[in-house]
């Protein structure tokens, strides 16, 4: 089956995170089986772009929200493409689909102070877990990788000499993330514990309780914990990402700079950080200028 063939192929070659290629393929269950219900249609390869609007609408009238829609039509142009490509199809229906305008989102970070506290936080210097946890909250929020990022690190992932982090972001590219004295001391007493506590470990920087390699549930559940103590608002690892852009640019890193850090091959994909710098900018004016404060007609 066509489907299977494309999933194996960005799994595989593609280097796509098995949460993406798990969502790609969700996306073309829900088409396929559209297709066998709607038109009597098994294979997707014949399906036209009257078809897919078709879905794209059913999907609009079922309340699916203008990001999945977007995103099940990214998968659509992707997958057409591979076919045509491979010639399993003569031409790419998708292409003809337009993306669904949505409102902007303010990404959502955490006060620096508060941060900066909570992982200035005394530990037991003996206790795996409660280290761990920290290290994993510091790693997150100093070096602003990805969840997938950090789960993939090794104990040679870190360059003590040079100072630096090396992470394999998406699509398999490398890069180096700078690492302060502090963080390295951090991941080195880290490193010195889980090797006392577990006498055969893998070469995963990150473990879990039990000493195996750590996974998405347990790394959420850490962050969920620490995070409930500063905010009552979303608590998870992407959301010190976001932190970590924000705060670097309300302090004056250049935005190509924080491009590169966060591994985003288009700087767009940064700018949504400077609208949290703006706000902070007309926060500081409406309070600190004295044309600010005057009201209309006094």
């Amino acid at each position: 089956m066509s489907t299977k063939k494309y999933i194996k192929y960005i799994r595989l070659e593609k280097r796509f995170s098995e949460h993406t290629s798990k969502a790609y393929n969700n996306d073309l269950s829900a088409f396929t089986l559209y297709l066998k219900e709607e038109y009597e249609l098994d294979k997707s390869e014949l399906a036209n772009t009257d078809m897919i609007r078709s879905w794209i609408v059913n999907l609009m009238e079922n309340g699916a929200s203008p990001r999945t829609i977007n995103r099940r039509i990214t998968t659509l142009r992707s997958y057409y493409k591979y076919l045509v490509a491979n010639k399993l199809a003569e031409s790419n229906p998708a292409t003809q689909i337009k993306s669904i305008k949505t409102a902007q989102q303010i990404t959502k970070f955490l006060e620096k102070d508060k941060l900066n506290e909570l992982i200035g936080k005394e530990t037991k210097a003996d206790d795996f877990v409660e280290v761990r946890n920290k290290l994993v909250l510091d790693l997150l929020y100093s070096t602003g990788m990805r969840l997938n990022e950090l789960l993939t690190l090794n104990d040679n992932s870190v360059n003590e000499q040079l100072k630096v982090v090396k992470v394999i972001g998406k699509r398999n590219k490398e890069r180096l993330i700078p690492l302060s004295d502090k963080l390295i001391e951090a991941i080195n007493n880290y490193k010195e514990i889980k090797h006392k506590v577990f006498s055969q470990v893998g070469s995963g920087l990150i473990l879990s309780n039990k000493g195996k390699k750590a996974y998405p549930k347990l790394i959420y559940r850490i962050i969920n914990s620490a995070l409930s103590e500063i905010t009552k608002g979303k608590r998870s690892p992407h959301v010190l990402r976001h932190s970590f852009a924000t705060h670097m640019l309300n302090n004056g890193a250049e935005l190509n700079t924080i491009k590169e850090l966060l591994g985003h091959t288009n700087l767009s994909a940064t700018q949504v950080y400077t609208h949290n710098t703006i706000d902070q900018l007309k926060s500081i004016y409406s309070s600190a200028h004295p044309r600010a404060k005057f009201k209309k007609g006094g």
